[in-house]
């Protein structure tokens, strides 16, 4: 993965990602995850690469627009234990770096300084639900779903549901959510305002289509600040309770709770 001299955008196929495809067909950039394999979980490559190409797209001045989605059958399932989960165990100093590289990821998403739209084609679990949310709209094909499962696996889902869900569905939903770790089907996430839109899965890519062409429409600098304005209450959120989320996420991992809760789901 290439670094900058300079605030200038690059041709993808320069960037050398591993982990994402990254395209740019102006006024669109499209950033998928591409480990379809571990339903499209967070590695630490995977959020260098996200937070890398969210800075490319921001100083690309043809790119109005930037969709994010998955390839397969899941949007985004969180992190990948599987790849980090047992280096963790015991471990806070390597927690704390890797919750360094999550939240780095989101602060370039969100302050990306164009309009993001999240192209949910399949589950949306855990960190793939924060994933989304902090994109600006999201458009979900009605045969999936959203869930939390951090109450489950000894993690509290800080890295954006705690903070956003409030704002975004309420507090008892948002305790529901992640209280309960349900399942929430594609139209009852519309109809609580966790997304905007749930379609037929065959009329996904149209009706992406149709709303990357009305925003790229708007006009650029105005947008921007327009999304500044916006961004206020999640970012008070976030700021306020993000460094404290990365500490004692981190100290957690000595205790037995999470540590019995990774090693249950690595011995599966």
């Amino acid at each position: 993965m290439s670094e900058p001299d300079a605030p200038r955008p690059l041709p993808p196929d320069e960037l050398g990602f591993e982990r994402i495809r990254y395209e740019k067909a102006p006024p669109r950039a499209t950033i998928t995850l591409n480990r379809p394999e571990v339903l499209n979980a967070f590695d630490f490559r995977m959020l260098r690469e996200l937070a890398r190409a969210c800075e490319d797209a921001s100083w690309d001045d043809e790119i109005r627009v930037v969709v994010v989605t998955g390839e397969g059958r899941a949007f985004c399932v969180g992190a990948d234990l599987r790849s980090w989960g047992a280096e963790l165990l015991d471990n806070p100093r390597e927690y704390w770096k890797w919750f360094g590289a999550f939240k780095d990821m989101h602060d370039r998403l969100r302050e990306i300084g164009k309009p993001t739209l999240a192209r949910i084609q399949g589950i949306a679990v855990g960190g793939g639900n924060e994933l989304q949310m902090a994109c600006d709209l999201a458009v979900m094909a009605d045969d999936t779903f959203i869930r939390h499962v951090g109450p489950e696996h000894g993690s509290v889902p800080a890295g954006g549901a705690t903070q956003w869900l409030p704002i975004m569905v309420g507090d008892r939903r948002a305790r529901e959510i992640i209280m309960l770790c349900d399942e929430i089907p594609a139209a009852q996430a519309a109809e609580w305002g966790l997304v905007n839109w749930a379609v037929p899965a065959d009329e996904l890519d149209a009706k992406v289509d149709a709303v990357v062409e009305s925003l790229a429409r708007k006009l650029p600098q105005t947008m921007r600040y327009t999304k500044q304005q916006l961004n206020w209450w999640r970012d008070i959120s976030w700021h306020e309770t993000v460094g404290h989320a990365r500490d004692w996420l981190a100290l957690s991992m000595l205790g037995d709770e999470a540590q019995d809760a990774i090693r249950a789901f690595l011995d599966r």
